[in-house]
C-alpha cells in the first residue's frame, strides 16, 4: 500500500479544499459526506476539489473507499433532499407569484417549463446529478413539481453514485496529484456556464425584440 503512507505536506491547507481535508481527516467519512451535503446546499463549495480529495484521503488510509463512497453519496443524497423540501415549500403558487414579476417572461414560459418536467423529469433528475452547477439545481424544480419523493431519492442517489464514483476513484488513482481532476471539471463546469448564458442571452433578444415596434401590441 505504497500511497497509505503518503507524506502529509502534498495534502492542501487553504480555501475550500484544506477545509474539506480537515474535514475528512477529523471525521472520517461522515466529513467526507458533510462536505458534500454542503456542496449541494451552497454551489460555490466545489465537488471536484472535495471528492478527489476524498478519494486522495482513501489512497493514504484515511478511510477506506466505500466508506468514502458511501458517505459522499449519503451527503448528495441529503443536500439534494434539502434542495427538494425547498421547492416543494416554495409551492406551485408562489412559484407562479415569483415569475409573474419577473421581467421578459410569460406566465406561458412557466406552463411550458412545467410540461417539459412532466415529460423528462426522470432524464432531469438523473442526469442532472451528474452536470457540474445543474446537479444542485434540479432538486428545485423536482420539489415544486412534486416529484414522488420515492422515485426523486432513487434518481438522485444513482446518479450521485455515477458522479461521485467517478471522481472519487481519480482522487484514489491520481494520488497527490488529485488536483488535475478539478482542471478537467472546471472547463467542463465553464462550458456548462457559457452554454447557459448564451441561452439566456437568445431568449433574452428574442423577448426583447417581440417587444420592438412590431410586437408591441402582441398580447401575452
Amino acid at each position: 500500500m505504497p500511497l497509505v503512507n503518503q507524506s502529509l505536506p502534498d495534502q492542501p491547507t487553504g480555501g475550500f479544499a484544506g477545509w474539506a481535508a480537515d474535514l475528512v481527516d477529523t471525521l472520517g467519512g461522515p466529513g467526507a459526506g458533510l462536505a458534500i451535503a454542503l456542496e449541494n446546499l451552497f454551489p460555490p463549495i466545489p465537488s471536484e476539489v472535495i471528492l478527489p480529495l476524498t478519494g486522495f484521503a482513501a489512497a493514504r488510509g484515511v478511510l477506506s473507499l466505500v466508506s468514502a463512497l458511501w458517505w459522499t453519496t449519503l451527503g448528495s443524497a441529503v443536500g439534494a433532499l434539502a434542495l427538494y423540501g425547498l421547492g416543494a415549500l416554495l409551492g406551485r403558487q408562489r412559484m407562479y407569484a415569483i415569475w409573474a414579476r419577473l421581467p421578459l417572461v410569460k406566465v406561458a414560459d412557466l406552463r411550458r417549463t412545467e410540461e417539459w418536467f412532466a415529460r423528462h423529469g426522470t432524464k432531469a433528475v438523473l442526469l442532472g446529478r451528474m452536470v457540474p452547477v445543474f446537479r444542485s439545481l434540479i432538486s428545485v424544480p423536482a420539489g415544486v413539481e412534486r416529484m414522488p419523493l420515492p422515485r426523486f431519492l432513487a434518481l438522485t442517489t444513482l446518479g450521485s453514485l455515477l458522479w461521485n464514483t467517478v471522481l472519487v476513484l481519480a482522487g484514489y488513482w491520481l494520488g497527490d496529484q488529485w488536483d488535475r481532476v478539478e482542471s478537467y471539471v472546471g472547463l467542463l463546469t465553464k462550458a456548462v456556464l457559457v452554454l447557459a448564458a448564451l441561452a439566456v442571452a437568445a431568449f433574452v433578444v428574442v423577448r426583447l425584440r417581440g417587444r420592438g415596434p412590431t410586437g408591441a401590441h402582441r398580447r401575452p
